[in-house]
């Protein structure tokens, strides 16, 4: 014998653990459904869709500049006539520039291979677990480690003359101090937005930085020689 089945009628908020419901709405009730965000976005298919047109967009892009301009190719290479100076492929003249200063050794291993490590390793520090602004705690004790690491750094550069790599530096370690002045709770939006970028944001935007400028250096201002030209005066 079946018995049957009581079905009471509830208030409640949550739509997720109750999605059918019965709700005897009056005059002092409000028949909105309140209903909580999660953290956490699903891989599949959110994720997975977004990257996917965003790889099909850059493709696209892609397709569109390579017909409407001409890769910038050199002639045929001549062995009884060398070019001077010798230029390495644009996205090597970074490391060729660092070549200029520091032997192979250091400039094409030893520093990319410190900087890729630490851009990996670094996220997972203490210091850096949950990926908060670097200087939300121990603000005094950060501080001070950083001016070590600044000025020793910034030594280092100035002993070889690597002015190039000295100026993004600066200014880098510049925005990290400026951040370290502001407070989470700034009236200024930039402030705010500097003081919660973790540590791995800005050896990432020093890395960049640097890349950047050291691939202008050498792709418009190094003439016969590797000597220092003006791209106006070349």
């Amino acid at each position: 014998m079946n018995t049957p089945k009581d079905f009471v009628a509830g208030l409640d908020s949550d739509a997720r653990k109750t999605p059918r419901r019965i709700a005897f709405i009056t005059k002092r009730t409000s028949p909105q459904v309140r209903v909580k965000d999660e953290e956490r976005v699903m891989t599949y298919p959110e994720v997975f869709f977004r990257a996917a047109v965003a790889i099909e967009v850059l493709a696209i892009t892609l397709v569109v500049v390579a017909l409407l301009w001409d890769a910038p190719l050199e002639g045929l290479a001549d062995p009884m006539h060398t070019p001077n100076p010798a230029k390495a492929p644009w996205y090597f003249l970074g490391l060729q520039e660092m070549l200029h200063y520091f032997p192979p050794v250091v400039a094409g291993v030893l520093v990319p291979g410190l900087v890729v490590m630490a851009l990996i390793v670094i996220p997972y520090f203490n210091i850096n677990i949950e990926a908060e602004g670097i200087w939300v705690r121990d603000k005094a004790k950060r501080l001070r480690i950083f001016g070590v690491v600044v000025v020793v750094f910034c030594v280092f550069l100035a002993v070889f003359r690597v002015w190039v790599a000295l100026v993004p530096t600066v200014i880098v370690a510049a925005f990290m101090y400026l951040a370290a002045q502001a407070e989470p709770q700034s009236s200024t939006g930039f402030r705010r937005w500097l003081v919660r970028k973790p540590l791995s944001f800005w050896i990432m935007t020093w890395f960049l930085f640097e890349l950047v400028v050291l691939t202008a250096v050498g792709t418009f201002f190094r003439g016969p020689g590797w000597s220092w030209v003006l791209p106006w005066r070349a």
